[in-house]
C-alpha cells in the first residue's frame, strides 16, 4: 500500500489510515477482544497508521494489538484540554494506556472549536509543545470540522499536522462549504503541513457511494493519508484491498455499515449536554428533550459519552 510523508514531520504513513472511533463504546462499543482482532487485522494487512482519541477510548485494543502483532504504527491521538494541567494528564494517559514512551501526532480536539481556538487553549498548546521537546510527542496537530480553523492552521508556526473534515457532499464542514474547505487544506499544504483527512463517507451517509466518495478525497493535492472507520475484519479487508487497486463491485454489508442515533425520550432528563457536545450542531431543544436532526448528524457518537442518562442509543 501506498504510503505518503505527513508535510515536514519525517513520519511516514499508510494511505489508509484506520480510524478508530466506530468501534469503541461511542458507537459499535465492540468487546475487547472484537476490537483487538480487527486492529491486528489491518495492521497485518499493511496499514500502519491508526488515528485515535482521549474521548474514543479506544486505547486497550490498540495496547493488545501491538503487543499481538509486534508492529508499531503511527500513532495520532487527541484532547479537549484547554489548559497545560488537563493536557499533561492526557498525554500521560494515552503514553501510559498504550504502553509507548513517545506518541506520533498529538492533537488539540477541536472539532467546532472557533477560530480563537490557539489563544483559549494556548496552556494545552504549550503543553504539546513542551513534550515535542522533550521528544515524548513528534507532531502537534489539530482537528478540525472548520474551514476558518483549517486555513487559520497553516499560520500557526508550531502546527505539524491538519486534521480536516472534507468529503464530496461538503457534508458536517463548519464555516464554509466544500469547496472553501478544499482551498484551506491547500494552504496548509503549502505551509508544509501534514495533513490527512476525517469522514470521508460522511459519517455513513455515502456509503452506497463508496468508490466517488473515497477516490474524491484521494484525489485532493497533498493529502496523505484518510481515515476511515472500520468495525469488523470484513470491513478491514475490504479497504484493504480498494487501496491496494483490488476494488469489489460491492460492500460487505452496506446495511451493516449504516448506522443512525436517537434519543429515548423515557430516559432523557433534558440536561442538553448533548447539544453543547455535538460538533455538527445537530442536537436541538424539542419538547424539553434532545431531538437529533438526522440529516445534519455525522454519526460520531460524542453526544453518547456526553449524555449523564445514557439516553443516546445507536440503532
Amino acid at each position: 500500500m501506498r504510503k505518503n510523508m505527513l508535510g515536514n514531520t519525517g513520519l511516514e504513513g499508510t494511505e489508509l489510515c484506520f480510524g478508530a472511533l466506530p468501534f469503541g463504546p461511542l458507537q459499535k462499543n465492540l468487546p475487547l477482544d472484537e476490537a483487538t482482532a480487527v486492529v491486528c487485522a489491518a495492521l497485518k494487512g499493511g496499514i500502519n497508521f491508526i488515528d485515535t482519541a482521549q474521548l474514543y477510548k479506544t486505547y486497550a485494543p490498540i495496547r493488545h494489538a501491538l503487543q499481538q502483532t509486534k508492529k508499531r504504527p503511527v500513532i495520532a491521538s487527541k484532547s479537549p484540554a484547554t489548559t497545560y494541567e488537563e493536557m499533561q494528564k492526557a498525554i500521560e494517559e494515552a503514553l501510559n494506556e498504550l504502553n509507548l514512551d513517545e506518541i506520533d501526532i498529538f492533537h488539540l480536539h477541536a472539532a467546532r472549536a472557533g477560530e480563537d481556538v490557539f489563544t483559549k487553549r494556548q496552556g494545552a498548546l504549550e503543553c504539546l509543545y513542551d513534550h515535542k521537546a522533550r521528544g515524548r510527542v513528534k507532531a502537534v496537530g489539530i482537528s478540525t470540522h472548520s474551514v476558518k480553523v483549517t486555513a487559520l492552521a497553516a499560520t500557526v508556526k508550531g502546527i505539524d499536522v491538519v486534521f480536516p473534515l472534507l468529503n464530496r457532499a461538503g457534508h458536517g464542514i463548519l464555516d464554509g462549504n466544500r469547496e472553501e474547505m478544499e482551498k484551506a487544506v491547500a494552504q496548509c499544504v503549502a505551509a508544509g503541513k501534514g495533513v490527512y483527512l476525517m469522514k470521508p463517507l460522511a459519517g455513513g451517509i455515502l456509503v452506497g457511494e463508496y468508490a466517488q466518495a473515497v477516490e474524491y478525497v484521494r484525489s485532493i493535492p497533498g493529502c496523505a493519508s484518510i481515515a476511515l472507520g472500520m468495525v469488523s475484519t470484513a470491513e478491514v479487508e475490504y479497504n484493504l484491498n480498494y487501496f491496494r487497486g483490488y476494488k469489489p463491485a460491492t460492500l460487505p454489508s452496506i446495511a451493516a455499515m449504516k448506522k443512525r442515533f436517537m434519543v429515548v425520550e423515557s430516559l432523557c432528563a433534558g440536561c442538553l449536554k448533548c447539544v453543547e457536545t455535538c460538533p455538527n450542531h445537530a442536537i436541538s431543544e424539542k419538547t424539553g428533550k434532545g431531538f437529533i436532526q438526522q440529516e445534519a448528524c455525522l454519526t460520531c457518537g460524542y453526544c453518547v459519552g456526553a449524555c449523564p442518562q445514557f439516553a443516546i442509543r445507536l440503532v
